[in-house]
């Protein structure tokens, strides 16, 4: 799907709204009255779009990016990276804190297009790229002098958290501050992360089933121990 396409995809299939967490920030997400929140399974594969997690405004993302906006000293001035980043919630968050570069990067092509429609639409400056960053032991120069590592709802099954957590706590072996969003789910694991702070998350879509979820934040460290930055 050419840029254009996308574009025009993410406009017709999305709505512009505020995440409940988040008042001083609008994204294009799915709602009930948009068609991408009607879309089955097999629309999407029919039309070879991956399953739109771009399209939520999920609860760990809005923990991180509300932490951020109260407390801004986190990013300030510093280079971030915005893992797995989605809608880019995250990255404009760092950005309005005052950040002194924003990465963001996802897996998905549209994705980034709603990334950078999402930061453009905020006036936030954000740097969208499309890589699986879980394949690289280092990172690349793009997002080399990334400072804060920035994580949100990335422990959603078995297979991914086994492979982001070694790839997050080796980000934070590396001497970088490293936030993982997460509203509590199964494959959370029970060390190696220090929490900071948690949010009530009201859930308006349903794709978490159930009305609220905690939005908690995280510094990961090496297993076993690390300093908190709460």
């Amino acid at each position: 799907m050419r840029e254009a396409e996308a574009r025009r995809f993410i406009e017709e299939n999305t709505a512009p709204c505020a995440p409940p967490l988040l008042p001083e920030i609008r994204l294009r997400l799915a709602t009930e009255v948009t068609p991408l929140w009607r879309a089955t399974e097999a629309f999407l594969r029919t039309h070879g779009i991956e399953p739109p997690f771009w399209a939520f405004a999920w609860s760990g993302g809005q923990a991180i990016a509300r932490l951020l906006l109260d407390r801004p000293e986190l990013v300030r001035g510093k280079v971030v990276l915005d893992l797995a980043s989605g809608s880019g919630l995250c990255a404009i968050a760092a950005a309005r804190a005052g950040a002194l570069r924003v990465v963001a990067v996802d897996t998905d092509p549209l994705a980034a297009v709603a990334i950078t429609m999402n930061a453009e639409d905020g006036g936030a400056a954000v740097e969208a790229h499309v890589e699986d960053l879980l394949d690289r032991a280092r990172l690349p120069a793009w997002a080399e002098a990334a400072e804060v590592v920035l994580a949100g709802d990335v422990c959603y099954d078995a297979a991914m958290t086994r492979v982001v957590l070694p790839w997050l706590r080796a980000r934070a072996g590396e001497g970088r501050t490293v936030l993982l969003g997460d509203p509590g789910r199964a494959y959370l694991p029970n060390e190696g992360i220090e929490e900071i702070t948690r949010y009530r998350v009201p859930v308006i879509d349903d794709v978490e089933g159930t009305a609220e979820k905690w939005g908690v934040v995280y510094r990961v460290t090496l297993a076993g121990g690390g300093a908190s930055v709460a």
